[in-house]
């Protein structure tokens, strides 16, 4: 990266938003007109690649648990949801309240248990429901959007207020964490888990 990359003020996050962030920077590295138009212009089409990836990602470690045997699915491992279904199920839930709260709901009779979603098969429906959800959440954006405010009551009584294209990035980041973890475990049960680096979801798009 040019040398001065993050010289100066760092822009407001909140107010101006993930791609002004940018252009502030890039400004200052004296490469606006490479990178500055078109990162600039990808605002909506960036977060559709990024949830496009993310259902992609998802369908990979679904498949990599197809490995598993209801024992390996279901053994306790110490980690943040104690076992891969807990995990997984973890993972559409919050992918399902997110979109509840972008759509001006807030539930709050709590995520999806463990006894709605017993086994993998459950859960690959529940998860399609949320993404079939998720995509036609995304095709009627538009332009703007991404910066317009939304608030919405978490469990606890909270009412809390971000941008959409924040909320939108943060749980892209959770699914992606989470799936980090279904990995590890796989790796500790003795289970090959499948490669889902954004760029080899490119990589197969292409070769398609």
């Amino acid at each position: 990266m040019a040398r001065g990359f993050f010289d100066g003020k760092k822009a407001n996050w909140r107010s101006e938003g993930l791609f002004r962030d940018f252009e502030f920077f890039l400004v200052r590295s004296n490469i606006r007109e490479v990178l500055v138009v078109q990162v600039g212009d990808m605002n909506l089409a960036y977060v559709r690649e990024l949830y496009a990836y993310n259902r992609w990602a998802n369908g990979k470690i679904l498949a990599a648990v197809e490995k598993l045997d209801e024992g390996q699915f279901l053994r306790r491992m110490g980690s943040s949801f104690t076992s891969v279904r807990d995990t997984l199920v973890h993972i559409v839930g919050g992918e399902w309240i997110w979109l509840e709260r972008w759509n001006g709901r807030s539930p709050q009779g709590g995520l999806p248990t463990v006894e709605e979603l017993p086994d993998l098969n459950a859960i690959r429906v529940r998860w399609k429901q949320v993404e079939d959800d998720l995509s036609r959440f995304l095709q009627q954006l538009g332009e703007g959007d991404l910066e317009k405010s939304i608030s919405y009551m978490n469990m606890k009584g909270e009412t809390w207020t971000y941008p959409l294209w924040q909320m939108m990035a943060h749980v892209a980041n959770h699914s992606t964490y989470h799936r980090g973890q279904v990995s590890t475990l796989l790796r500790q049960l003795g289970v090959q888990p499948t490669m889902t680096d954004f760029l080899l979801y490119y990589d197969e798009q292409t070769a398609r």
